[in-house]
This record gives C-alpha cells, structure tokens and sequence, in this order.
C-alpha cells in the first residue's frame, strides 16, 4: 500500500508542481492585452470571445518562448524543479540554423506548460475545496452532489468517501501534471538536430584537442625524463672529477624539467576544462636549445640546418619541433651509441626532418634501461598524417635508425 504512493511522495513531484503553478502565474501580466481584441468586438457570442481571449493569450505566450534567455531559463528551472537531466542550450550562430519545426519548439513547450499549469490548477483547486466542503453535514449542514442534471444528497459517512476521493482525485492530478511536463520536457526543450551537431562538433574538437595534448605530452614528459635521467647519471660519475660539467649537467635538468613543468600544467588545465594560460610553444627557433640539452647528456650530436628554418611558422614549425624531439628522445632511449645525425632542411616546397642513430646488429630499436608504451612512432606517424606529409622510419641496411618526415608547407596554412 505504501509502496504504491511513493509516487506521490517524492518531492520531484511536489516542485513539479511549482513548476506548472508558476509558469501559469507568470502568464498573467499577457492576460490584459489578450482582451484588447474582445473589448472592440463586443456584439460577438460570449463564447466566440473566450475563444478569441484564449487564442491571443496563448500566441502572446508563445512569442514570449522565441526570446533565447526564456529558453535557457527554462531549462535550468526544468532541470532542477522537474529533475529533467536536459543540456544547455548551445549559445552562438552554431545553431542558429535550425529553421521549420526546430524553432517552435520552445513556444510550443511554453504554451503546453502555460496549459497544463491551468489545468492542473483549478483541477486540483477544486477537488481540494470539495473534499473539505463536503464533510460539512457531519456540523449539520446538507451536501448535494449533481452530475448531469442529476444530484445525490450525502450523508452519514458518504460525505467523508467522497471528500477522500477528491482529496486523493486533487493529488492525482498533481501527479499527472508533474508526468506531462517531465515527458514533454527532452522533446520540446531538449537539443533540436542543428544543436547536436554543434555539440557533436565541439566533443570532436575537445577530443581533438586533448589527443593533441596527449601527444604534447608524450614527447615533452618522455624527453625530458629520458634526458634528465642520462644527465643526471653523468653528473653523478662527473660530480669529483669535472664539478663544472656536472653542474652544467644539473643546470640543463633543470632547464628542461622547467619547460616541461609549463607544458604539464597547461595540459592538465586543458584536461580538467579550466581556464589555464597560454599554451606553450616549441618551435623551430627553440631546436638550439633542445640540442645544447642533449649534449649535456654525453650525446654527441651532429645537426645539419639548411634553408631559412627561422621563416617557418605556426603549426608547421611546432610540430616540426616534436617530431625531432619524439626522434632525438628514440634515439638517447634505443641508439647503441655514437653521433646523432639530425637534418632539417626548409625548401620552398616542404620541410624536411632526418633523425639517423647507431643501432649495432640490432635489427630495430632496443629499449635499453628504458621502458617504452611504443606509443612514440604510432604517434609520430598520426601527427604527420594529419599534416598530409609523409613518414618513414626503420634500420637503413648500414646498422642504424633513420627517422625521416617530410611536410608539405601548405600544412602551416
């Protein structure tokens, strides 16, 4: 018995209700301009009139659901009273091309719980004032009940059944009022088909942007944990012997874990939907740097830079900088030592990019004392898709590792 009211018991229902109560008292201050039409049509059938009253009233309420912010203040009231799990409107001209049934959607909800508000209103307003007028007779009064021309006196007892029944007949329809605004509520005020995708557009660029982010991680973190790891082991065997080289070598650790502290906090800003600062740019014009870091860790490395590598911009010249970083980080973590030769060369029709390692009889990359997720060259490869450029990478037949990209310059457009 109890379990079959809990429906009427939670309190979804009762703010529900306030829910309808109130968007149909909010409909109140459009009544006065509604009868303006009825004031000079005064020779017409009182019915025709209320007709008339009902029809303006309800184009008034729904021109008022065209305004953007009723909507969006909808739906946060819908959200929290009728506990309805609905979206955020998408804001901007993203979805603003929804044009046909997608713009009345609003409206219509609005006069829907404008009518339903009523309905429930003096539906429940009178069956509550009946149940408590009808024990009356038990003071000595008379009750008489008519339907359809027929009216029933009650008495005794009867008058306190029937005052149950309307009580509970008052709540029903708080009840079912509560049901039709939560069943209307994701189809009218829910996100229209230009809405979906606009907000499918931004998950894909969110998605975009944090495997964008993946990927600057991985070879920001990766190469600055392999680097200081080499690096700190030569300060480690320089410390008595040369105390300036390792303290060259602590300076470049710290150097480079630094920027790499700059990169991690941007990509957990990004990650965690905060505002963070600006993102970190490597370029071109920071290589030096990356291979003064290298060379404080033992590594020798042979770079040859050819054409105007300084003229190279915006993305071409940031992912330029990571696929050198990802191929010089491969090469201190695999590489069977020897010299590092690294090439770029700026040519008016592409940029390109040669990472080449000693790797012995090693038919491929050995992690060494380093573990690896293999996720570096996948990686590299999907980077250098993305730019429409072309990537190679595997032993050359002379026992070493050759890395070699090529990116067409219309990928910095």
């Amino acid at each position: 018995m109890i379990r079959g009211f809990r429906p009427l018991l939670r309190g979804s229902t009762y703010s529900g209700v306030l829910f309808a109560y109130c968007g149909a008292l909010a409909s109140l201050p459009l009544l006065p301009f509604a009868l303006l039409p009825v004031l000079s049509w005064r020779s017409a059938p009182e019915s025709a009139q209320v007709v008339v009253v009902l029809l303006v009233w309800a184009v008034l309420v729904g021109v008022v659901g065209l305004a953007r912010p009723v909507r969006r203040a909808l739906v946060v009231s819908a959200r929290r009273l009728l506990r309805v799990p609905l979206p955020n409107p998408v804001a901007g001209r993203r979805a603003s091309g929804s044009l046909g049934l997608d713009r009345w959607r609003t409206p219509l909800w609005l006069v829907l719980h404008v009518a339903v508000g009523w309905t429930g209103a003096l539906a429940s307003g009178v069956l509550f004032v009946m149940g408590l007028s009808l024990p009356s007779n038990w003071l000595g009064g008379e009750v008489r009940a008519g339907l359809f021309g027929t009216s029933v006196r009650l008495s005794g007892g009867w008058s306190w059944v029937a005052a149950a029944v309307c009580l509970l007949l008052a709540v029903a329809v708080c009840v079912l009022v509560t049901k039709a605004l939560r069943w209307s509520a994701p189809r009218l005020l829910g996100p229209s088909a230009a809405e979906r995708l606009a907000l499918a557009a931004e998950r894909e660029l969110l998605l975009a942007e944090r495997n964008r982010i993946a990927h600057e991680l991985h070879d920001s973190i990766g190469h600055t944990l392999t680097a200081a790891t080499i690096q700190a082991a030569v300060a480690g065997e320089m410390l008595s012997a040369d105390p300036a080289a390792a303290r060259a070598a602590m300076r470049s650790i710290e150097d480079s874990t630094r920027a790499a502290l700059e990169d991690l906090d941007y990509a957990l800003g990004v990650l965690r939907e905060e505002q963070s600062g600006a993102a970190p740019t490597r370029t071109l014009a920071d290589l030096p740097e990356l291979l003064e870091r290298l060379r404080h860790t033992g590594a020798v490395v042979e770079p040859e830079l050819s054409g105007e590598l300084a003229q190279v911009q915006g993305t071409l010249s940031r992912a330029a900088y990571r696929i050198l970083q990802e191929g010089l980080t491969n090469a201190l973590r695999h590489g069977a030592g020897g010299p590092v030769q690294v090439r770029a060369a700026a040519r008016p029709d592409g940029l390109d990019l040669v990472v080449v390692n000693r790797t012995g009889a090693r038919s491929g990359p050995d992690p060494g004392p380093f573990s690896t997720s293999g996720h570096g060259l996948p990686g590299l490869a999907e980077r250098v898709r993305l730019l429409n450029g072309e990537f190679r990478s595997g032993p050359d037949g002379t026992g070493h590792w050759r890395l070699a990209v090529r990116l067409p310059v219309r990928a910095s457009a």
